[in-house]
């Protein structure tokens, strides 16, 4: 049981640390809404977006030997990579912008605020799901000690 309860928590620890880079990643998209140039020229900001894997956690020897036994079926989560969003820019029209081109036309980052805010949202509910869920691991461990003594 023990196990278990540690096992929980390992996983709502990686589910937390997922949760935050996918809240890193969102910030940034937000920061550079407006970026119609980036650090290496290379045009405007493209839109980046945390791609989740479902992983086996790290176990021991003992318990990947029981296992064989008894099948494990606890899976955790991490931030396999991060990839740009290849939706279109978004073109705007403004001639005295010093990106415009010939037609005055500016290309600016595929980030759309609203849509950053209902992710940002998301991942700060899914953070707070890991942390109760932590919590209650936590309580439950510390009710078996207490009922042991």
């Amino acid at each position: 049981m023990a196990n278990d309860l540690l096992s929980s928590m390992h996983i709502s620890a990686a589910g937390m640390t997922a949760q935050r880079t996918r809240m890193d990643i969102v910030s940034e998209n937000i920061a550079n809404a407006e970026s119609t140039r980036t650090e290496n020229g290379g045009g405007p900001y493209k839109r980046r977006q945390v791609v989740f894997q479902a992983v086996t956690p790290q176990q021991t020897f003992s318990h990947v030997f029981n296992s064989a036994f008894q099948p494990d079926k606890h899976q955790s989560v991490k931030a396999a990579y991060i990839a740009e969003d290849n939706k279109p820019f978004r073109e705007v029209y403004d001639p005295s912008h010093p990106d415009a081109d010939s037609n005055g036309i500016v290309k600016m980052p595929n980030v759309n605020p609203v849509q950053e805010m209902v992710d940002m949202n998301g991942a700060a509910r899914s953070f707070e799901a890991n942390v109760t869920t932590m919590e209650a691991s936590k309580r439950m461990f510390l009710k078996s000690l207490e009922l042991l003594r």
